[in-house]
C-alpha cells in the first residue's frame, strides 16, 4: 500500500522540480537561440575609439560570419584588451542583433621620430609606440626627441598634474646627468627625471607668480630641491646652476 506525500511535501517537491527546469532552461536557451538568424550580429557600436583605427577595433573581435549576440562577451573584451593601445574594454549586447564595446584608450604622452626618422610616432607614458596615427587622430603632443622613458614620464606627470601646462610644451629632450629640458614657446624649463608632483606645481606657482609681477625669464630650474631657480638667460644645454 502507498501512502501519499504530505501536501507540503508535495508542494516542496514541485517547487524544486519548476526551479530545475527553469535552472535549465536559463542555462540552455543562450545555445539554443544563438542559432538563430534573427540573433546574428548585425551592428556594432564603438566607444570611447579616439586614436584607434575602428577597423582594427572591430577586427580584434574576431567575429565570424554566424556570429550571435548571444556569445560569450567576456572573451570578446579579453580579445579588445589585447589589442596595442587599449587600457580597458566590455562588451555588451544588444538585442536582437547589435553589439557595444566600451573601451579606454592608453592616454599618449608625447610623439616621437619613428624607427627611420620619417614621422612621428605617439607613445605612452614608459615610451611605448602605440597604433595611432597623428595625421588621423590629429593629436595634439609635445615632441619628444626620443622615446627616452625619462622624458616621456615627466611629460605624462605634467600631463596629469597640470594639463594646461601640458598643452604649452612643445619640446622635451634629455640633457647632462640624466635630466629633462622641456621647451614652453620660447621659455624652458628643466627638471629631474625623477620629479614628482610637487616640483611640476611649484614650477607653475613660480610661472604665474613672475607673470602677475611683469617679470621677464627664459628659464626656470627647478632640479634642486625646494626651489626653483629663475634665469634671464638660457643655460648651456641646461647645465648652470646660478639664478637670475
Amino acid at each position: 500500500m502507498t501512502r501519499a506525500l504530505p501536501r507540503w511535501r508535495q508542494r516542496a517537491l514541485m517547487g524544486l522540480v519548476g526551479s530545475a527546469v527553469l535552472a535549465l532552461l536559463w542555462l540552455g536557451a543562450p545555445l539554443a537561440l544563438r542559432r538563430l538568424p534573427v540573433f546574428r550580429v548585425r551592428q556594432v557600436e564603438l566607444v570611447g575609439v579616439r586614436n584607434l583605427a575602428p577597423d582594427a577595433v572591430i577586427a580584434a573581435l574576431r567575429l565570424g560570419p554566424g556570429a550571435s549576440v548571444f556569445g560569450d562577451t567576456r572573451l570578446l573584451a579579453d580579445r579588445v584588451r589585447g589589442l596595442a593601445g587599449v587600457a580597458e574594454a566590455r562588451v555588451v549586447r544588444h538585442l536582437p542583433a547589435a553589439l557595444t564595446v566600451e573601451l579606454r584608450e592608453v592616454e599618449p604622452a608625447a610623439l616621437t621620430p619613428g624607427p627611420r626618422g620619417t614621422r612621428l610616432v605617439a607613445v605612452d607614458a614608459a615610451g611605448h609606440a602605440l597604433p595611432f596615427d597623428p595625421a588621423r587622430s590629429g593629436l595634439d603632443l609635445p615632441i619628444a626627441a626620443s622615446g627616452d622613458s625619462g622624458v616621456v614620464g615627466v611629460l605624462a606627470l605634467i600631463q596629469s598634474v597640470d594639463p594646461a601646462l601640458f598643452q604649452t610644451i612643445t619640446g622635451a629632450r634629455r640633457v647632462a646627468r640624466g635630466d629633462v629640458l622641456l621647451e614652453v614657446g620660447s621659455r624652458r624649463v628643466l627638471v629631474r627625471r625623477d620629479a614628482g608632483p610637487e616640483v611640476i606645481r611649484a614650477v607653475v606657482l613660480v610661472a604665474q607668480d613672475l607673470a602677475a609681477r611683469g617679470r621677464s625669464y627664459v628659464e626656470l630650474d627647478a632640479r634642486f630641491a625646494g626651489q626653483v631657480i629663475v634665469r634671464r638667460k638660457a643655460t648651456a644645454d641646461g647645465a648652470g646652476e646660478g639664478g637670475a
